[in-house]
């Protein structure tokens, strides 16, 4: 089945499309994209994974077409920073 792995750094993002075997797992595929051997700091018993989005365990398997996403932890308390404007919005919108 094809699936893709997702993990997004601001200098190196990386998205992977490739073959998994049917009874694979969120773990196995990460591991055969081979991010974990071009990202050696990436820790996975640290790191929160999904799909599309969702939280998910590593024990998961994920469906045909799936998109397996590594998550960074949070650096920046969203409390502290300011919110961005939306440019081009009109209040009345």
């Amino acid at each position: 089945m094809q699936v893709s792995v997702a993990y997004i750094q601001p200098a190196q993002p990386i998205w992977l499309s490739l073959d998994v075997p049917d009874d694979s797992t969120v773990l196995q595929a990460i591991e055969r994209s081979g991010i974990l051997a071009r990202c050696p700091d990436l820790d996975l018993k640290k790191s929160k994974v999904g799909i599309f989005g969702k939280i998910t365990k590593l024990t998961v398997p994920p469906a045909d077409g799936d998109r397996v996403e590594i998550y960074r932890p949070i650096t920046v308390d969203p409390k502290t920073v300011p919110q961005r404007e939306i440019v081009g919005l009109d209040e009345d919108d």
